[in-house]
């Protein structure tokens, strides 16, 4: 027993009692279990992605990818386009996971060659590269986008465009409603969208027991030896840059589809530490990462900030955005600062 508790990680094994006892007192302070069931399975396949995007720049080496914003910008850009373009239902989410997975590729490809420029400060680069890459991104909302959709702008003669827009119509929802379900009158089920997270995952899987997949992790678990067989690790690097900006293009188009809004300016910079928290959280190292570590994770993560809030507000009063906080910086905290396992 003793063995499988370490298996597990015994702090994932209190986040995880921590919630059970969440959900448990639900009832006995006044809120209602099926909407947390709800809002815990919507924030899980709405982040799913998103997370998942971290596992190739750790495999490779790269470390925790701070500047996972670049991917996020990138999304949000495709996004925009859509609504620009007035496309709506499945070609408008499909245009804007083109649009921004291009935009990515090609962002990532410049981020991968600088960060193999500066080999073991990656981390510190990738922050500072994300924060200025939401700055730089932000001059062209408030001014220099040829954008022209009234959704899109402020009005009344205002500049540039609204921080926050609403995508109810034009693809909001488009994932959640396939196939989707309710289990009782409250408890709702979007199939669609954990369905294209559960295929993700299922691709990241198959790719690192492919050549290339094998050869991203020998590079990050041991650049000597992988050197020595002939790898190409700054070949190697980039590619995984690549995929873990495009990936979070496709992440935050997810996240935005059950969001119903895009939104713009510095947003993005406040999912970058919640999602390195959470594939943390789920067990992975600066050199490792598994999709079991991002299935945890995001679990364990997006469960304890949703319903311990809601816990917590009914039982000592109107806190919750405040405690949401508390949780949130507090398992970050841990998460950064835990010991890496080998």
């Amino acid at each position: 027993m003793t063995a499988v508790f370490k298996k597990i990680g015994w702090p994932r094994l209190i986040i995880g009692i921590f919630l059970l006892a969440l959900f448990l007192a639900c009832p006995l302070v006044g809120v209602n279990y099926q909407f947390a069931i709800t809002d815990v399975i919507g924030r899980f396949g709405m982040n799913l992605v998103l997370i998942l995007s971290l596992v190739p720049m750790i495999q490779s080496g790269c470390g925790l990818n701070f500047g996972v914003p670049l991917g996020i910008v990138s999304g949000a850009f495709g996004t925009v386009c859509s609504i620009e373009l007035q496309v709506t239902g499945y070609l408008g989410i499909l245009t804007a996971i083109a649009i921004g997975c291009l935009f990515a590729a090609v962002v990532g490809l410049l981020y991968g060659y600088i960060l193999n420029r500066i080999k073991g400060d990656e981390m510190i680069i990738s922050t500072y590269i994300g924060m200025a890459f939401v700055a730089l991104m932000s001059f062209g909302w408030i001014k220099f986008l040829p954008f022209k959709n009234p959704i899109l702008l402020y009005g009344f003669g205002g500049d540039g465009m609204k921080p926050q827009i609403p995508l109810d119509k034009n693809w909001a929802g488009v994932l959640d409603n396939f196939l989707h379900f309710k289990i009782g009158r409250i408890i709702d089920v979007p199939v669609g969208m954990l369905l294209f997270g559960g295929l993700c995952c299922f691709l990241m899987w198959v790719f690192f027991r492919s050549k290339l997949g094998t050869a991203m992790t020998a590079v990050g678990s041991n650049p000597e030896y992988a050197q020595a067989s002939g790898v190409n690790i700054n070949k190697i690097r980039i590619i995984s840059v690549v995929m873990s900006t495009v990936i979070a293009a496709l992440g935050i188009i997810v996240y935005y589809q059950h969001y119903t809004f895009v939104q713009l300016y510095v947003a993005p910079l406040n999912l970058t530490l919640p999602t390195v928290a959470a594939v943390l959280i789920g067990g992975a190292a600066l050199r490792k990462a598994s999709i079991t570590n991002v299935l945890i994770g995001t679990f364990l993560f997006q469960g304890i900030i949703t319903v311990g809030p809601m816990v917590a507000g009914e039982a000592f009063g109107d806190i919750a955005e405040a405690l949401r906080m508390v949780i949130s910086n507090g398992m970050v905290l841990y998460a950064l600062t835990r010991k890496e396992q080998r």
